[in-house]
């Protein structure tokens, strides 16, 4: 039996990142950024830079766009089985169009779509689970039900500079934004039940860096077996400041680095990082 595991852009995934194999396929689903009538598309030909510029020196009205139906059934070929895993439906449309193609693809019952209920690394996380669970040779059903009881381990911690196009988006309570700008805090906040939360507040970005390592801890006090994802925008610093001191403080059988593509950059914005463990 064949495979396709498909992932809207929010994970951070590109073609060639995801390793293939003979009956185990990968596909990205780019959402797009718009920002005046330019187009952002989120497949890996984005200038990430020229966006940022725009978002940071004009007044021109900002949008993201999610996939639509047709282009999840598009990605739909192929494979005898399909995992489709969408970034959270608090979040985006993006699971809604995704459950649509479902419903419109000859055989749904061959095709599972997971609300991560989180987004960037985390839906990498689950991507490789299910691709751990199609080697154990298990039914499909099977398959499906043991990710779903996954994602409930899968835990996401972020710090962004800046909450503007999140809140501009309706994405994170205004409150979020105002605590932030008014008494100058770092917050070091959470993905919860599908929704952004602050998980503590701290005065200083070198400060909630700390803190956030602490938190992987309580989070997830057994890393053996498990791996890390560390994305950031223009955060290359404090990306590797971050690698270092989960290496020195835990036992992650792995700890990947990976820039923001278009989508999580235009959300984190410049100084983001997003950890997924």
């Amino acid at each position: 039996m064949k495979y396709k595991i498909i992932c809207d852009s929010s994970a951070n995934l590109l073609p060639g990142m995801f390793a293939e194999e003979e009956n185990i396929s990968f596909a990205n689903v780019p959402l797009s950024i718009f920002i005046g009538d330019k187009e952002y598309r989120d497949d890996g030909t984005a200038d990430i830079k020229d966006m940022m510029d725009k978002i940071c020196n004009t007044n021109l009205k900002a949008t993201s766009s999610c996939p639509s139906p047709s282009e999840y059934l598009a990605a739909m070929t192929g494979a005898d089985y399909y995992i489709v895993i969408t970034i959270s439906s608090k979040l985006s449309g993006s699971y809604n169009s995704a459950y649509l193609a479902k419903n419109g693809y000859e055989k749904p019952e061959n095709v599972f779509v997971l609300d991560s209920l989180l987004t960037a690394g985390a839906m990498e996380l689950m991507a490789k689970e299910a691709k751990r669970l199609i080697h154990q040779n298990i039914p499909f059903d099977e398959i499906c039900s043991k990710l779903t009881e996954y994602r409930k381990s899968v835990n996401l911690l972020f710090v962004l500079d800046k909450f503007d196009n999140l809140i501009k988006m309706g994405r994170v309570s205004k409150v979020v934004g105002f605590i932030a700008e008014k008494f100058k805090i770092k917050p070091l906040c959470c993905g919860e039940n599908g929704e952004i939360k602050i998980r503590e507040k701290v005065r200083t970005i070198q400060g909630v860096l700390k803190r956030l390592i602490v938190n992987i801890g309580l989070l997830c006090p057994s890393q053996k077996g498990r791996t890390c994802i560390i994305t950031h925008t223009d955060a290359q610093k404090s990306a590797d400041y971050l690698q270092d001191e989960i290496k020195k403080n835990y036992q992650f059988d792995n700890i990947i680095v990976r820039k923001n593509q278009a989508l999580c950059s235009f959300y984190a914005m410049e100084g983001g990082l997003i950890v997924s463990f």
